[in-house]
C-alpha cells in the first residue's frame, strides 16, 4: 500500500518524511517553560489577530544575564524597549508550533 500512497500523493508524502512535521522534538520537554532549559529566558504570548496567539521566547543577551536573575515577565517586556537590537528567530515543527 505504501507505493500506491506515494503514487497518489507524492507531494504530501514527501513533505511528511522530509520535514517530519508530525514529530515533536525534544521528547518529554515542556516548551512552555523555557527557563527550565535556558537561563535568562521567559515565555511570552502575543495575540496577532482575533483567535491567533503566538508564543515567543525572550532571551536577554549574556551581558544582561546577571541582571535578569529572579526578574518577572514585566522586566523582560521592558527590556525589549531598550536600545539593544532584537533578533527574531522563527522555528517549529508540527508538534511544537
Amino acid at each position: 500500500s505504501v507505493p500506491f500512497l506515494i503514487r497518489l500523493f507524492p507531494v504530501f508524502v514527501l513533505n511528511k518524511f522530509v520535514f517530519l512535521n508530525f514529530l515533536a522534538f525534544p521528547f518529554f520537554v515542556d516548551l512552555r517553560r523555557p527557563e527550565l532549559l535556558l537561563n535568562d529566558t521567559v515565555n511570552l504570548y502575543l495575540t496577532t489577530e482575533p483567535g491567533v496567539t503566538v508564543g515567543i521566547w525572550h532571551t536577554v543577551p549574556g551581558s544582561r544575564g546577571a541582571e535578569a536573575q529572579g526578574k518577572d515577565q514585566r522586566w523582560y517586556e521592558e527590556a525589549l524597549a531598550d536600545a539593544h537590537p532584537v533578533i527574531i528567530y522563527l522555528h517549529g515543527n508540527g508538534g511544537t508550533r
